[in-house]
């Protein structure tokens, strides 16, 4: 049985294999709705659904799904209605559809969508899609990217997704400004997530105002949405979560003044970064959020001040805290006044469960062993680098002050050649890291050398308590000397040894997609899934 759907332009079309399948599968998955599904394809049809089923069925359907599902009857559509369809919503704009986003195009149908269940949406989460054909392989590489500014076309393809950029980010948080700005349910909206990987076009130097000023002369768009963000955030009413994380011209440094004192009392989750501007969560407004439990910044804006306030007996403990140290930013933005070691001693005796994540982008050893505090209660770290070098030593380092704490250590560089870390060592640190760390579950590695025998180690010491180990193929290498002792082909020895040290089948990480990807992406990622955790 096929489904379709009408359109004013193009009459009958096809509704979607994947929609199609999700709906029979669902039916046939449920003994209780066997007589259901008979008779649909016995001819009763669609009408003979109870609504609540329907609805059911909907809610396995992405939101373009969904619209395309509606279009099949009046009554499907009537059940594109339920506000339960549309309590959280997740979107991506800008950049061209090929980037899985509303291209230009599509702005009428994301108007729409918007309109129409808006009042609806409890949690609201807005991407920026890349655009289409800024990033290619690094060197060949795939999953870490490079631009392509050199491309002629790149120009126009990338003022087209900027342009979409602005026109969409106003079109959604205009209808949200609409709708919480009535008594409606849409003043209830719990959680605003933002994100946009702009940053990298400003790190890149490609985003300037020359660039800007073709696409929105005045700043008249940003400032316009600059100002709903203000108003969506003033007339909420128990904002639980508030994210924005590298998302052009969405917050100021202001823009946290102007959430609602409801909101200010129910927040638990908040996350502001931005390497382009000066500090987004100041200790002033901070003060107001007396139930935080989880909080992402970047790591200079951690200041002693703020650290000292989180300390506070008035207010919620804090359970989790994101930092990122971006290298290039720290002559902008110094370490001078960021927290103490007393500081972090002061806050780890108020916040008992406190677990921190941290992320340090091309920062150098010497500034790491400054910011590497003993008393900082480090649950997570992703070192990444394209120009420094992680030295053993921090290594080192780390294994000893957080050997009973850390459980994720990623540990990636994009650079030309793979450093030994276990030069002039009697012991590889990694080796060593593995040992120390009593509850490490996740090991990620590229650009560094990890020898053969030293992956069987670490395999063996951690065994199935080590969930994800993620080293890249061309990482590995293998001791010339153990050839000779051993027998067959040395990467299917290495495999089969590893697998019984980890008690399950275990392979190189062939597809570097699984070990690299865009560094402030996996950081909102990884914050995202670290704070839910909480």
């Amino acid at each position: 049985m096929l489904f379709v759907f009408h359109t004013e332009s193009s009459g009958t079309v096809p509704l979607s294999h994947n929609l199609t399948t999700v709906i029979f599968t669902l039916l046939f998955a449920n003994n209780s709705l066997v007589a259901c599904a008979m008779a649909l394809c016995g001819g009763v049809g669609a009408m003979a659904l109870p609504s609540e089923l329907i609805v059911h069925i909907f809610s396995f359907l992405s939101d373009r799904d969904k619209l395309r599902a509606s279009s099949v009857c009046s009554r499907w559509r009537e059940c594109l209605f339920y506000p339960s369809l549309w309590m959280e919503l997740k979107l991506r704009v800008g950049g061209g559809s090929n980037g899985g986003g509303y291209g230009s195009e599509q702005t009428p149908r994301l108007d729409f969508l918007m309109r129409k269940f808006g009042s609806f949406v409890r949690e609201l989460q807005l991407e920026f899609a890349p655009v289409e054909g800024y990033l290619r392989p690094l060197n060949g590489v795939e999953g870490r990217m490079e631009s392509v500014e050199s491309d002629p076309q790149f120009p126009g393809r990338w003022k087209e997704a900027i342009i979409t950029y602005l026109d969409q980010v106003l079109c959604v948080l205009g209808c949200i400004r609409n709708n919480s700005s009535l008594l409606s349910r849409s003043r209830n909206l719990q959680k605003l997530s933002l994100y946009g990987d702009t940053c990298i076009l400003q790190d890149e130097g490609i985003l300037d105002s020359a660039y800007l000023n073709q696409v929105d002369q005045g700043g008249v768009k940003i400032k316009e949405i600059q100002q709903l963000l203000v108003e969506v955030l003033s007339n909420s009413r128990q904002m639980k979560w508030l994210s924005s994380a590298f998302m052009l011209g969405v917050v100021t440094p202001c823009s946290l003044a102007s959430l609602s004192n409801p909101s200010a009392a129910s927040l638990e989750h908040l996350s502001l970064l931005d390497n382009q501007l000066p500090c987004l969560s100041s200790p002033v407004e901070l003060e107001r959020l007396v139930h935080l439990r989880s909080l992402a910044l970047d790591f200079c804006d951690f200041t002693s001040e703020m650290c000292r306030l989180l300390a506070g007996g008035h207010r919620a403990p804090l359970h989790r805290l994101s930092l990122m140290v971006n290298g290039a930013a720290l002559e902008a933005k110094p370490l001078d006044c960021t927290a103490s070691e007393d500081d972090w001693k002061a806050l780890v005796r108020r916040c008992a469960n406190l677990r921190v994540y941290m992320m340090a982008l091309d920062v150098s050893s010497q500034d790491l062993l400054r910011v590497l505090k003993p008393s900082l209660p480090l649950e997570r770290i992703h070192l990444d680098s394209y120009s420094t070098l992680v030295t053993d030593g921090t290594l080192e380092l780390i294994s000893q002050q957080y050997n009973k704490t850390l459980s994720h250590f990623v540990l990636m560089r994009d650079d030309t050649g793979f450093p030994d870390l276990s030069v002039n060592r009697n012991e590889d640190p990694l080796v060593l890291l593995a040992w120390r760390c009593v509850h490490l579950s996740v090991l990620v590695i590229h650009g560094y050398t990890v020898w053969s025998h030293n992956l069987v180690a670490i395999s063996r010491l951690r065994g199935s308590s080590l969930k994800v180990l993620a080293v890249s193929e061309e990482s590995i290498d293998f001791d010339p000397d153990q050839g000779v002792f051993m027998e067959g082909d040395p990467v299917h020895n290495l495999v089969k040894e590893v697998s019984q040290g980890l008690g399950r089948i275990w392979h190189p990480s062939m597809d570097s997609n699984l070990v690299l990807s865009e560094p402030t992406q996996h950081f909102h990622r990884e914050m995202q899934s670290f704070s839910l955790g909480m």
